[in-house]
């Protein structure tokens, strides 16, 4: 069994990252528009209570990260879609990076039956304290991180799933292939980088994060639930799904 679990608490958010938080999700809910004029440092400073530096900061951080686009004299604006996109399509992360003539790599970080909380559970449609396979995988392009997938997997739909080769096969296509897929849901969500996620995709704490969680049904179970995490700088979820 391989095992990489090491954690670290959390410290409180300062209140740049929070703001920061914010204005990620006004962009990624979609009630700020792409090319959109943002509010003002004084209109958030207002807002939020915060100092000038710290809205300043927060700004300047989302600017460097190709998240707003800041015009002198004019205001700050929600950046434009990017050139290269990857959102809703159910494919291998493999493939989308070699579609881009990149080098796929992965590296386990986490390997494991557990017996999942609550929470877990409850997406599974289980009890809690159901046993669940979990891994935890480093994506990289070109030997550069690129996304953490962080997966939960139902034993009864995949018995064999731990004893994967994940350098050999990646876990949606062997699951597409012994759990055939039968209906998907999705949902992506802002974040921001903490301090181990930060450390593993070669970000700052605080960065912007992009993650997509995702279900999937096969034979009328949940057969796997994940989150996609990604930098929000350089990737973006794209795609299609077709059912029938």
């Amino acid at each position: 069994m391989r095992t990489c679990n090491a954690t670290a608490m959390d410290a409180p958010k300062p209140h740049y990252l929070k703001l920061k938080h914010y204005i990620l999700r006004q962009i990624t809910h979609g009630d700020w528009k792409p090319h959109e004029r943002v509010p003002s440092e004084n209109e958030l400073v207002k807002k939020f209570g915060i100092s000038r530096m710290t809205v300043n900061r927060a700004l300047r951080e989302l600017t460097d990260s190709g998240i707003l686009v800041r015009a002198q004299g004019v205001g700050t604006f929600v950046a434009g879609p990017k050139a290269e996109s990857a959102m809703f399509e159910v494919r291998s992360i493999r493939d989308e990076i070699q579609s881009r003539g990149q080098v796929h790599s992965v590296r386990v970080l986490t390997c494991e039956a557990v017996l999942a909380r609550a929470a877990v559970s409850a997406q599974f449609e289980l009890d809690a304290g159901s046993e669940l396979f979990h891994t935890r995988l480093l994506h990289n392009a070109d030997g550069k991180p690129l996304q953490l997938e962080d997966r939960f997997v139902n034993p009864r739909c995949a018995p064999e799933y731990l004893g994967l080769d994940f350098s050999h096969e990646l876990p949606h296509p062997y699951l597409m292939r012994v759990a055939p897929l039968q209906r998907a849901e999705h949902a992506i969500e802002a974040d921001i980088a903490h301090k181990r996620a930060a450390a593993q995709l070669g970000l700052k704490e605080g960065d912007p994060l992009l993650v997509l969680i995702r279900r999937t049904w096969s034979r009328g179970r949940v057969a796997s639930y994940v989150r996609l995490t990604s930098p929000a700088a350089q990737y973006r979820f794209v795609g299609s799904f077709e059912v029938g």
